[in-house]
């Protein structure tokens, strides 16, 4: 074989690797920006994206911008509440959907699909005329903020669910009963560990969709602040540094909650293998 045969192989049986790492570098390059500009000496110029000096006063006084950790913790706990709401509904519906039958079910099924399709700005002004008809115009804050994030976040629990329920193997449960485990036994050591992947991957996608929600929330939020608000308002002004510094803190904690889950069901296959 000659040279150029040789590498000719050597690059068609690489060339899908070097595509997903070209992909991979060119999605995380925003994220290196963030991470670059979190410790820019940036606070006398507009032009955000000018890197004038290295500096960790960033980091040391995350909360120098009034009002920027007031909001952040806003979306903490409305992202948390939306999440908790969001999940045990979802799963409720995705196990009534996937194991029982009754009557519009099918409609259920596409319904469950339309908040997912239908614009952000849509369903925003939709729920701001359901509030204002409620009368609630008046009272628009923090509890309806979280009322249109678990409406919004419930059909992407419910689908993820699904797909880990549809995709369960039946006969695992029906082994555990006919070794005398009753349903309660059975859905707590067979059925839930199984689905369980499905339900925490659906929590931390409600989690980050309410954290980063700006369009809904805008609309519905009053006088409230949330951390995407605070944002969108400072970049008329010039944004601060300190909002690179929590997209940081925000892509390390969802990294090492990826890594974690990784390594704990390495530890479990191994732990099957033995």
């Amino acid at each position: 074989m000659s040279g150029m045969q040789r590498l000719g192989r050597w690059i068609s049986d690489h060339l899908i690797m070097a595509a997903g790492i070209l992909v991979l570098i060119y999605m995380f390059v925003p994220i290196f920006v963030i991470i670059l500009m979190s410790f820019n000496d940036n606070s006398r110029s507009r032009n955000i994206y000018a890197f004038r000096g290295f500096t960790l006063d960033n980091w040391l006084n995350p909360c120098k911008p009034a009002g920027m950790c007031d909001s952040l913790v806003t979306s903490i706990q409305i992202g948390l509440l939306a999440t908790v709401g969001a999940t045990i509904l979802g799963t409720l519906a995705a196990f009534a959907l996937v194991r029982h039958r009754f009557t519009g079910r099918s409609a259920a099924n596409l319904i469950i699909f339309l908040p997912m399709a239908t614009p952000e700005i849509v369903m925003g002004s939709s729920l701001l005329a359901l509030f204002v008809a409620a009368g609630f115009g008046g009272q628009l804050g923090f509890w309806t903020i979280l009322i249109a994030h678990i409406m919004f976040c419930l059909s992407f629990v419910i689908v993820a669910v699904k797909a880990r329920l549809q995709g369960l193997d039946s006969n695992l449960e029906q082994a555990a009963m006919d070794l005398y485990a009753n349903e309660a036994t059975t859905f707590r050591k067979v059925t839930l560990p199984l689905v369980f992947p499905g339900i925490m991957g659906a929590a931390l996608l409600s989690f980050s969709l309410s954290f980063d929600d700006f369009i809904i929330t805008n609309l519905n939020a009053g006088q409230e602040v949330t951390f995407p608000m605070f944002v969108w308002g400072s970049a008329q002004r010039g944004v601060p540094m300190q909002v690179n510094v929590i997209g940081t803190v925000m892509f390390v904690v969802a990294l090492l909650i990826v890594l974690s889950g990784e390594v704990a069901n390495r530890r479990k296959a191994r732990a099957l293998a033995r």
